[in-house]
């Protein structure tokens, strides 16, 4: 069974996670050769998840139109290339050659209309280089709405700068004279032109992505945006700090009371957090779902942990299609063990019940006396990927509807069940076994005593909630800065290149949620209110929250996304990916607060 899995992984890996290059291979070429161009897609420039293939439009068709193969994740990226329609030679300059003379229809002079209208643009890709271009320009000066003039560009002038034997650079700049008036509903006659110009440069193929990394979603000077983010980070850091130093001065007055009370402790009323021990470590209500959730959490943190690996040595340099795609979803179906694991580890410590035996999964010796809890792996298993894979559905069905790239393809869809049941189920159970048999036992220093106390009156500001807000605020003030420049590029047209500033401001938001979380659990049980586990958890996520709220203020005051597709898109998977911080930041959160009850009740004499 597991050799069938392994050669899976393997050839996936080989064949899936590398980008689909040029059909040579190794880029270089002879004066009049052909250079592989290939046009991807069309769409509205501010809708980024609403393209459409590029002949949708009624441009000039070649003669042979050919599919290239794509990797996983350009399909999942909405790439769909197809050979275009320029003859781009190695160093054959071209003035004005003719592309194609056509009568356009009604119909078709209507669908350029409305392509024009919401600024579509056009990518294609010329030795793996991209190209972008608008189709065409709206005249709305000086004019009333009514009367705004559409017009097609029809000639486009290739740039092209090479190094010896190799395409180190390519623009394509639309003449904005050569235009074709597409304001009335008539037939109208088409000419489409294009030119060609070489140039020589000194630039190193090597480098020659680098213009597309320094053109990513930054400020125009570097310093800027490195002060920007050391300034966040060090008003965070300070307030954690003063944060921190007022809770050690509290927890060491108490630790002092505590111990200078120990021997009149019969004579005295109790009061604090140490009046609660007996309560403290009392398990939660809904076992296996705080062990589903936890598990979830430690998954997506470790994937996290390795995307950031990945994109730290280099592997989501710019324009490498699909490769962010590819990643996570590998990555996230080899990592369901470490999910499987954990969540029946801990539902294992937490006295959960609901064991089946593990041969009526058919598992293999040695695992077919062991037994597993079925339900609590089937809660770990769809916490997470329920929700996206409803997600999924009904956006790939939206993107259906519109006949956009963004549906994929069926074949797609099978190579996605396969890896999550040749990989992610399996290694789920795997994981789950290994979590059954680990063996350990819940740490607690206390004993918990038959009854649970009764939790005083609290007010308002110390329920659940209030106590989220305030969890949530400061994690999400150490990111703020970092969150426009990461949805310009995810939603918009910009590249994320600088993912050592990310990654320092994912271990602040790390620290602050952890730090944050225990302030509050501390003050929670010195409330002698001791239902901290889901606190721990919600505040911990409640970050989550914060980041989808700033999704609303980013739709409406900072993009100017449209259309029912493209808001599906963004609030569709955007509550998804906050979901995600939700379970991993709520897992974060808790560890942390489990960490810190576990100190301050072992440094007391508990009975």
């Amino acid at each position: 069974m597991w050799k069938p899995i392994s050669i899976f992984i393997f050839l996936l890996l080989c064949h899936r996670i590398s980008p689909v290059r040029s059909d040579a291979s190794n880029h270089r070429y002879q004066p009049g050769e052909p250079v592989p161009l290939y046009a991807n897609k069309i769409g509205p420039f501010h809708n980024p998840s609403e393209t459409y293939r590029y002949f949708d439009l009624p441009f000039c068709i070649p003669d042979h139109i050919k599919e290239k193969k794509e990797a996983l994740g350009e399909v999942l990226n909405g790439d769909r290339l197809v050979s275009g329609p320029y003859s781009l030679d190695f160093l054959v300059d071209k003035e004005s050659d003719l592309l194609c003379k056509k009568k356009l229809t009604k119909e078709e002079v209507s669908q350029f209309r409305k392509a024009v209208e919401k600024d579509y643009y056009f990518q294609m890709y010329y030795d793996d280089l991209p190209i972008w271009g608008l189709i065409g320009r709206v005249d709305r000066e000086g004019r009333a709405e009514k009367d705004y003039r559409y017009y097609l560009y029809e000639h486009v002038h290739f740039d092209i700068q090479y190094n010896k034997d190799r395409v180190i650079d390519i623009t394509a700049r639309m003449d904005l004279h050569s235009v074709l008036d597409l304001t009335e509903d008539k037939e109208v006659d088409a000419e489409f032109t294009y030119s060609v110009k070489w140039n020589e440069t000194d630039i190193p193929f090597e480098k020659r992505m680098d213009k597309y990394a320094q053109n990513s979603s930054l400020p125009h000077h570097l310093e800027i945006h490195w002060f920007s983010i050391v300034n966040s980070c060090v008003t965070v850091l300070l307030l954690t700090g003063f944060l921190a130093t007022i809770l050690m001065r509290i927890l060491k007055n108490d630790f002092i009371k505590y111990t200078h009370d120990e021997e009149s402790a019969d004579d005295q009323d109790e009061t604090g957090w140490k009046y609660i021990r007996g309560d403290v470590f009392r398990f939660p209500k809904y076992k296996s779902l705080f062990a589903a959730a936890l598990g979830c959490g430690t998954q997506l943190f470790t994937l996290a942990v390795f995307i950031f690996l990945l994109g730290l040595v280099g592997v989501f340099y710019p324009y490498n299609r699909g490769a962010l795609f590819t990643a996570l979803l590998l990555m996230y179906a080899l990592t369901s063990g470490i999910a499987g694991y954990t969540s029946t580890s801990f539902y294992r410590q937490l006295e959960g019940s609901n064991w089946v035996c593990a041969a009526r999964f058919s598992l293999p010796f040695p695992f077919s006396n062991d037994a597993l809890p079925v339900r609590n792996l089937l809660l770990t298993g769809s916490l997470f990927g329920g929700p996206l894979f409803l997600t999924f559905c009904f956006l790939n069905s939206t993107a259906i509807a519109y006949s956009a790239t963004a549906a994929l393809p069926f074949g797609t869809i099978i190579v996605i069940i396969l890896i999550w049941t040749l990989v992610t189920s399996p290694l789920l159970v795997l994981g789950g076994i290994a979590g059954k048999n680990s063996g350990t036992e819940f740490q607690a220093p206390c004993r918990t005593t038959k009854y649970p106390r009764e939790i005083p009156e609290l007010p308002w500001y110390r329920y659940t909630i209030p106590q989220m807000a305030m969890a949530g605020f400061l994690p999400f003030s150490a990111i703020y800065i970092e969150l426009y420049y990461i949805f310009a590029s995810v939603w918009g047209h910009k590249i994320y290149t600088i993912y050592s500033i990310l990654f320092i401001v994912f271990i602040i938001l790390l620290i602050v949620t952890a730090f944050v979380t225990v302030a509050l659990t501390y003050f929670q049980l010195a409330a002698e209110d001791h239902n901290w586990w889901w606190r721990s958890f919600l505040c911990g996520g409640s970050t989550g929250i914060f980041i989808y709220s700033y999704c609303l203020y980013y739709y409406h005051a900072r993009s100017d996304m449209s259309g029912f597709m493209q808001t599906s898109f963004f609030f569709g998977y955007m509550a998804c990916i906050c979901y995600g911080f939700f379970l991993m930041l709520g897992a974060v959160g808790f560890r942390a607060a489990l960490v810190f009850v576990r100190h301050i009740y072992r440094s007391i004499k508990c009975e």
